[in-house]
C-alpha cells in the first residue's frame, strides 16, 4: 500500500498545481499540506480527510478484526 504522503504529493503533481495552490484549494494551511507530503505521523485527520477528498478518497477507523479478512 502507497504511503500517504507518497500519494498525495503524486496526485498533487499530476494535477500541477504547487503546494500553495493545492492547499489552498483543499482548505488547509500550506504546513498540514507540507507536513502530510514530508509523512510526518502526527496529523489531524480532519485535515488529511479535507486533503484526501480533492482526490475522492477519505481516511477512517479500521477493525483490526477486518484487517486480517
Amino acid at each position: 500500500m502507497k504511503q500517504l504522503s507518497s500519494f498525495v504529493k503524486e496526485r498533487r503533481k499530476e494535477v500541477k498545481l504547487t503546494q500553495e495552490e493545492f492547499a489552498e484549494r483543499a482548505g488547509v494551511a500550506l504546513t498540514v499540506l507540507r507536513k502530510i507530503e514530508q509523512g510526518k505521523t502526527n496529523l489531524n485527520m480532519d485535515k488529511v480527510n479535507l486533503v484526501l477528498r480533492m482526490f475522492g478518497h477519505e481516511l477512517a477507523p479500521v477493525k483490526s478484526k477486518d484487517l486480517i479478512k
